[in-house]
């Protein structure tokens, strides 16, 4: 016989009556295409949509505050150093940008956008990896073409064309480095040997960015602007296959990482305000964060990366392990954009960088 009365314990597990809704809680909106939206408006209607875009939101917010934040928005504490009392040097000091990304994004067309960065002082120091480094300077010599992900391996070996995801560079372009770079490593080590002073990595890059002398170049406007550029694994690609077989021709070059230890965390530490914007894993990010450990953590945070944490790796993990370990102080502005780089980069470029400082 049917029961004609709803069960009791049915309507109180469907019909659960919701708390009061906080007065400041944000209502899901996407953007109305209904009317002319322009890019700086879509890009703020982000952090409303949810999921990444949210986060993508969050992460204009952070590196505009970055860029807005000086020491005269601070009281000045008591026991204040004498250079720092000044409103003049107030007013001009600003939040230290340590800008870190993957050798692959140099390799695409991010390029031109760390080159705007750099080009302009946006970022105070960089860090990146050996590709990060050469594949800058291989693009001055020839170029990098789109391709596909699917193209056959051995057949490419066979014809000298090298794949970095869906994008091809003949390996005549590092045939063209290398004629290229010898010769400088040949003036390096007479230095060395002239004046006894040994190279870092930081200085081998800057001299690189001197020597190239092309405004298309990343390290060119590094070297022109006086950023300094840290590649803790500078051997581990072209680069280090030059110095090898130059290490045979003519040894003794040195290359002296202690030097850029010390120089990338005595920035960090003496930053009044610190942010890292890192792009990608492995060495560039955990580099920088461990340099935030000096000064017990950045002040701002952005991560934009598609590692996951489920393994452990440093490369997926998320603002708040950094937190736990002092590389972001507690209680900063951060957030993890899961995404290519590739693709929210330029977006959070747009939106912030490229725009002008806001009240």
């Amino acid at each position: 016989m049917w029961q004609d009365t709803i069960p009791l314990a049915a309507t109180a597990a469907v019909l659960q009556p919701s708390d009061p809704i906080p007065d400041d809680a944000v209502p899901v909106e996407g953007p109305n295409f209904d009317h002319q939206v322009s890019l700086e408006q879509l890009l703020e209607s982000y952090e409303k949509i949810g999921f990444q875009a949210t986060s993508l939101g969050r992460a204009v917010g952070i590196v505009n505050r970055m860029r807005k934040w000086r020491l005269s928005d601070e009281p000045i504490a008591e026991d204040e150093a004498e250079e720092y009392r000044s409103p003049d040097i107030r007013s001009q000091t600003r939040c230290n940008i340590f800008l870190g990304y993957t050798s692959n994004l140099i390799s695409s067309g991010l390029r031109e956008i760390i080159l705007y960065l750099v080009k302009h002082r946006h970022v105070a120091a960089i860090v990146t990896t050996a590709g990060g480094i050469e594949e800058d300077f291989i693009k001055c010599m020839g170029k990098t073409y789109l391709a596909d992900f699917h193209l056959d391996g051995a057949e490419l070996r066979k014809r000298g064309m090298n794949r970095i995801g869906n994008l091809i560079v003949p390996n005549d372009n590092y045939c063209k480095f290398e004629d290229w770079l010898t010769p400088i490593l040949d003036a390096m080590l007479a230095e060395q040997k002239e004046t006894g002073n040994v190279w870092s990595p930081s200085s081998f890059i800057r001299r690189l960015g001197k020597e190239i002398n092309n405004e298309e170049s990343v390290y060119y406007w590094a070297y022109k602007n006086d950023i300094p550029v840290f590649c803790p694994a500078l051997t581990d690609g072209s680069i280090g296959d030059m110095i090898y077989f130059h290490s045979f021709r003519s040894p003794g070059l040195v290359l002296d990482i202690v030097q850029d230890i010390r120089a990338l965390n005595e920035l960090s530490r003496k930053s009044r305000k610190a942010g890292m914007i890192i792009l990608g894993g492995g060495v560039c990010k955990h580099q920088i964060a461990n340099a935030m450990l000096i000064r017990n953590g950045a002040d701002y945070s952005v991560y934009i990366n598609t590692g996951q944490e489920f393994d452990g790796s440093d490369s997926g993990a998320r603002p708040d392990e950094a937190v736990s370990w002092g590389k972001i102080r507690a209680g900063a502005e951060a957030v993890k954009v899961f995404a290519d780089a590739t693709l929210v980069f330029p977006m959070l470029v747009a939106a912030t960088f490229a725009q002008g400082l806001t009240s």
